[in-house]
């Protein structure tokens, strides 16, 4: 059976959606683009339909709901509840709820494939791992899909987009695949997240959108979500009279985002319960943050609103022997969030990253500067460098907002106005925003236009791999005492090798150890542009601009333990965007290939 729409999937830290083209053009495309409706559970024994599905997973222990209080409109489920439900009652039992996974299938400091969600959970609780938890959302995904178009066009038979932050290496990209695989979808392709976001703003504009871009101008992508804030740089070129886009640069993965925000205004208001002498346990605070979420999202859904109320439930007499209500004024998120997380700073400021202690919990590498602006600044100084500028910084001449927290008129304006100061300092015109962007839903409609741009239609954005890529070589040196040679790092997928593509790592002295345990070291690097495949960094682990990935320890079949296989190495990257390596044996048949998450030997 052959494809019959174009399936985008937002698979977000806090939210997720999906969203569908028509390929058959009399059953609508592009203004025709729908969202797909969610079932979820929003109480026990209620079912909602919502265009948001929160990427939380509750985990329920025995006998805690009723028989069928937690039922779907399909068969299946089970193994915990997804969506609204697990948001809200979570946050009265977060050692039953798993959230940001996301974040955590791209943290290497742990290993993302064992059970180790709800983090810290104790030891009662079946826990899931990372994998497994993103796997959850992409199926419940996938069953309100078959529920309604399941019978003429299951999801597994379409052509399926899911995006990812542009910050993902190829190790977070694998493990998405997995979790795609898991949830039913045997074959996925990967989209950036903002680059989803300028597809989604292309289709709202039509071909008006030339009317607001031209040759020239370089798009900045400012993407703060639940959990992460992403940058992208994209430049407008012009091929052969028409008007073209290539992504220049993606920034760092940065775990700074709405929920940080959310719990600013938690101890904000807390502070006003100290004052009253009102003490809240942990378990309490986490119900003022999600009280505190849902006043924002309020507040900033209606500008007649000037305060909003925020409640949460007492603990019993030892502690509050009721009900605790505040509110949350205006003036108060305005304050906090635009002075707190888009404070004006210079463009030479750089975001704090020491660390206030020698011992600290183990857990999410979460941003240690709340300044989105100062990140913002290390981005544009640090992409001046590496596209070889003579000017201290990238210059953007527009800007695209993604992002739920952009709802806030005060936000985009404090971006545009610390942008504006640092280009007028080098006598740059201020930047221009965007207009028409939606900030809820541009991820998940741009991830579907893709899939529809892919077929042949409308303007692409060429940019391929978003970092150079290299392959760790052991440097060959007599022995000396004391002394252990430097690890070499040897490029094999340049930046913005294009997907489908293939490259052949000129001939080099290489041998590939077979037959036994081996350990696989790789790399790679946003800012390398000018290394092409072959290209030699001498000592991997001094290099500033290369950043060590996961390893790989395998063992890769042979006929003797610790062969050494003479080899030429070819570097692949396919239609899904995942990176291959492929060793060749030299005069013989041997084939082998490399991949995160795959290893094996080909005939």
């Amino acid at each position: 059976m052959s494809a019959s729409f174009c399936v985008g999937i937002d698979l977000g830290t806090t939210h997720s959606a999906l969203s569908w083209i028509a390929l058959d053009a009399s059953e609508g495309r592009g203004p025709n683009q729908a969202v797909l409706p969610i079932a979820q559970v929003t109480a026990p024994g209620t079912v909602e339909e919502r265009q948001l599905l929160p990427s939380f997973v509750y985990l329920p222990a025995e006998g805690e709901f009723p028989r069928d209080a937690l039922a779907l409109p399909w068969k299946g489920g089970g193994r915990g509840v997804v969506g609204e439900f697990a948001r809200a009652h979570g946050t009265r039992v977060p050692t039953r709820q798993v959230a940001s996974a996301k974040s955590w299938l791209c943290h290497p400091g742990v290993d993302r494939r064992a059970k180790i969600l709800p983090w810290q959970a104790p030891d009662d609780v079946a826990k899931v791992s990372p994998v497994e938890a993103s796997a959850r959302v992409l199926e419940h995904l996938a069953q309100a899909w078959n529920r309604q178009f399941g019978k003429r066009a299951p999801l597994s038979e379409q052509q399926v987009v899911v995006t990812v932050p542009a910050s993902f290496d190829a190790a977070a990209k694998d493990l998405t695949l997995e979790a795609a695989k898991q949830a039913g979808l045997e074959k996925v392709t990967l989209l950036e997240e903002p680059q989803a976001a300028v597809y989604a703003w292309l289709e709202a504009m039509g071909r008006g959108w030339r009317a607001h871009l031209k040759a020239g101008d370089v798009l900045l992508v400012v993407d703060v979500g639940g959990g992460t804030s992403d940058f992208s740089l994209v430049r407008v070129g012009e091929v052969g009279g028409e008007l073209s886009l290539e992504r220049l640069a993606v920034g760092d993965h940065i775990l700074l985002g709405g929920d940080n925000m959310d719990l600013a205004l938690a101890f904000s208001v807390n502070e006003r319960f100290k004052a009253q002498g009102k003490a809240l346990d942990a378990w309490q605070l986490s119900a003022l943050t999600q009280a505190c979420r849902v006043a924002k999202e309020q507040l900033l859904s209606s500008e007649a609103l000037d305060k909003a109320p925020v409640t949460v439930p007492g603990r019993g007499s030892s502690l509050i022997g009721g009900t605790l209500k505040g509110e949350l004024t205006r003036a108060e998120l305005t304050s906090l969030l635009v002075d707190g997380f888009f404070p004006r700073c210079a463009v030479t400021d750089a975001p704090a990253t020491a660390r206030r202690s020698g011992l600290a919990q183990v857990g999410l590498p979460y941003a240690q500067d709340a300044g989105i602006t100062r990140h913002l600044a290390a981005f544009l100084a640090r992409q001046a460098r590496s596209l070889q500028l003579t000017t201290g910084f990238a210059q953007p001449t527009a800007v695209l907002f993604n992002g739920g927290v952009f709802k806030a008129p005060a936000l985009k304006a404090r971006v545009l106005e610390v942008l504006s100061g640092w280009l007028a300092q080098v006598g740059a015109p201020a930047p221009k925003e965007l207009p028409g962007a939606d900030l809820d839903l541009a991820v998940a409609r741009g991830a579907a236009s893709y899939g529809w741009v892919k077929g042949g239609h409308g303007i692409r954005i060429r940019g391929g791999t978003a970092r150079s890529y290299y392959v760790g070589v052991e440097a060959a040196m007599l022995a000396v005492p004391g002394y252990v040679p430097p690890v070499k790092a040897l490029c094999v997928a340049p930046f913005g090798m294009e997907e489908g593509t293939q490259a052949d790592v000129p001939p080099q002295e290489f041998g590939l150890v077979v037959g036994e345990a081996t350990r696989f070291r790789f790399f790679s690097s946003s800012t390398r542009r000018a290394d092409a495949v072959g290209t030699m960094v001498e000592d991997a682990e001094r290099a500033a601009d290369l950043e060590e990935l996961v390893p790989i320890e395998t063992t890769l079949s042979g006929d003797a333990p610790g062969q050494l296989v003479p080899i030429n190495l070819q570097a692949a990257v396919t239609e899904l965007g995942a990176l291959e390596v492929r060793c060749l044996e030299r005069g013989g048949e041997g084939r082998w290939k490399l991949e995160l998450n795959v290893r094996e030997r080909t005939p």
